[in-house]
């Protein structure tokens, strides 16, 4: 059984930064894809970024490119999502997700796993 445990989220000014950190335990993560998604107020819960299992792939959403960065290191089994250049529009609740499917894919349907939400407040 695939564990997701979150941590990093707060309340930043316009132009700061945040690392959202996603620990896994259960599965290796070179067995697992993960996803990070967000929810803003009134809006539908929308991809943000993955990794795929061999982290040779990454993609981003349209809106986040050139500002997020997702990366993972093995040995301490987390992904991480670096969050730069925030804006009040990224104000959300921001998820990690998991599935053992290959390749990378924002798809949500495709995850399976999913921790609780951390909240990320950007506002002056």
């Amino acid at each position: 059984q695939v564990q997701l445990v979150e941590s990093g989220g707060g309340l930043v000014h316009p132009g700061g930064s945040l690392r959202l950190s996603c620990a896994v335990s259960g599965f290796s993560l070179t067995s697992l894809r993960i996803g990070w998604f967000r929810q803003g107020p009134g809006k539908e819960r929308e991809a943000v970024s993955c990794i795929s299992r061999t982290g040779g792939t990454r993609y981003y959403a349209d809106s986040v490119k050139g500002r997020f960065t997702i990366s993972r290191i093995i040995a301490n089994d987390t992904v991480y999502l670096q969050l730069n250049i925030l804006e009040p529009e990224d104000t959300a609740v921001y998820y990690c997700a998991a599935t053992e499917r290959p390749y990378c894919s924002l798809i949500r349907n495709e995850y399976e796993y999913w921790v609780q939400g951390t909240q990320v407040t950007v506002s002056s």
